[in-house]
């Protein structure tokens, strides 16, 4: 059965442009309840797959409004998606894009899965439009859409790039390129890709330390995808982010500065700052905040626009790195 993400199997089976109109208005935008949307073009009902993700866990955080939403595949895998209500009103959505992670960054819970699977289109999308249902009834709106969660996005690069059509199409979720963001541990060809056909949409570099041994032991990755290599995606990229995890006595020292300034050198990067979120057998000790603020100043200093990001909902093991089906 064709997913409601296709617009053609949808055009097929709603051939009123206006009725159809509708029902998209209904569903993906407002997110009401499949009931009331199929009142706009009832000849679809049974005839599409509307939902392949079901919210079998919600946890919400006692200490700054973030909800981690944990989702089960119609093949019993878990996945999850965290909301983030910042105080400044906005509302964003991080999402996941595979099950597990091969990977293997060293500080970052999902990478102890293991690369799972892949997941689709639609389990990617159901992400987002279950998400909303949520907030509408809190009468908040979803700003943002971050894939950040679980799993490398540009290892699942096709199933990526269809996901952000779908997102930014009018005719579906409608959001501007810029409310965006893909997070990447760098693969520079994928890299280069993703710029060419989506040049508006932000990508986010985990970059974590520009020194090559640095990098090379805290995410395996790089053994393959080298900072020489990273370094040549630059001109495509244009404006970027750049993320670095602190992590006391690994990247925080003054050789890891001068270096990450050395690194991005003439680039517009916009340089993450994010605290270490511990998670169960993690060998890591976070940086104290006053030491990541002068890490940051640092960088200020040579340039560099900086944010010291402050990870949401680590008491529900919801913030950066935490993410692990559990």
């Amino acid at each position: 059965m064709n997913s409601v993400y296709d617009i053609q199997a949808l055009e097929t089976l709603c051939r009123e442009p206006h009725r159809r109109k509708l029902f998209c208005n209904a569903f993906f935008k407002k997110a009401l309840p499949l009931e009331k949307c199929l009142e706009k073009a009832p000849e679809i009902a049974g005839k599409l797959n509307f939902q392949s993700l079901e919210i079998v866990e919600r946890h919400d955080s006692q200490r700054d409004g973030a909800t981690k939403l944990v989702f089960r595949a119609s093949d019993g895998h878990k996945i999850e998606a965290v909301i983030l209500r910042i105080a400044s009103g906005r509302t964003s959505l991080c999402i996941s894009s595979q099950v597990g992670c091969a990977a293997d960054c060293q500080f970052c819970a999902t990478g102890k899965l293991g690369f799972i699977r892949n997941l689709t289109v639609a389990e990617m999308l159901d992400q987002v439009l279950l998400a909303k249902r949520l907030l509408r009834e809190e009468g908040r709106t979803l700003r943002n859409v971050v894939v950040m969660g679980m799993g490398e996005p540009l290892r699942n690069e096709e199933s990526l790039f269809q996901c952000l059509e779908i997102l930014r199409d009018p005719r579906f979720f409608n959001l501007s390129d810029n409310h965006l963001l893909v997070s990447t541990v760098g693969i520079p060809d994928a890299m280069v890709r993703f710029a060419e056909r989506f040049p508006k949409i932000r990508q986010a570099l985990s970059l974590h330390s520009a020194r090559q041994e640095v990098r090379e032991r805290i995410m395996p990755v790089a053994k393959f995808q080298t900072l020489e290599k990273l370094k040549t995606v630059f001109p495509a990229l244009k404006e970027f982010m750049v993320e670095v995890l602190l992590l006391k006595d690994v990247n925080d020292g003054p050789d890891d500065l001068s270096a990450l300034i050395d690194f991005l050198c003439g680039t517009k990067a916009h340089i993450n700052l994010i605290q270490f979120n511990a998670y169960s057998g993690a060998q890591f000790t976070p940086v104290a905040e006053e030491a990541r603020k002068v890490f940051g100043d640092e960088l200020k200093r040579a340039g560099f626009k900086v944010t010291l990001r402050y990870s949401l909902g680590d008491d529900i093991a919801a913030a950066c790195g935490q993410l692990a089906g559990k």
